[in-house]
């Protein structure tokens, strides 16, 4: 049975910077979190990050700027936060993780531009894309059919 890291905020929990959350409620997520296969993160609490919190976004990739509105440096919150989330996830060996969609941290295809004006552009959070560069696949919200049929074909391939 194979285990799905998750953005903790996706089940309920009150970690988003603005102090709510992103419940996703959908039957087979419900079934997976009855039978103990999600195992749930927020990197940036991870991180060390309160909630709620400034929201930030990521101003450079090379090096790494992770930046609130008010200019504060936030990168080695989300680069701890995603340091742990990485070894979270490799503990748990999980298949794969259902992050955020544009989040500075979970994002995994897209996320905001840093001007704080709501313009995305292409690229990955900070814990999504060191995910991704250890070989672990990340789907966001927008994804589950797909993240679904991952599931079920890397079951079907291991039975």
């Amino acid at each position: 049975m194979k285990k799905i890291l998750i953005s903790a905020c996706m089940l309920g929990d009150n970690v988003r910077y603005d102090g709510g959350h992103h419940l996703i409620k959908h039957p087979v997520l419900q079934r997976w979190q009855q039978e103990g296969r999600l195992v749930p993160i927020c990197p940036e609490i991870a991180g060390g990050m309160s909630t709620p919190r400034p929201p930030a976004e990521t101003q450079c990739k090379f090096p790494i700027l992770v930046t609130t509105k008010e200019g504060d440096d936030v990168t080695p919150e989300f680069l701890i936060g995603a340091e742990k989330t990485l070894e979270i996830a490799q503990r748990e060996r999980v298949a794969c993780a259902l992050m955020k969609a544009k989040s500075p941290s979970c994002g995994n295809k897209r996320i905001y531009d840093g001007n704080f004006s709501g313009n995305l552009i292409d690229g990955a959070g900070i814990a999504a894309a060191e995910l991704m560069r250890n070989g672990i696949p990340v789907f966001s919200e927008k994804e589950l059919p797909e993240l679904f049929a991952f599931i079920e074909d890397s079951e079907r391939m291991s039975a």
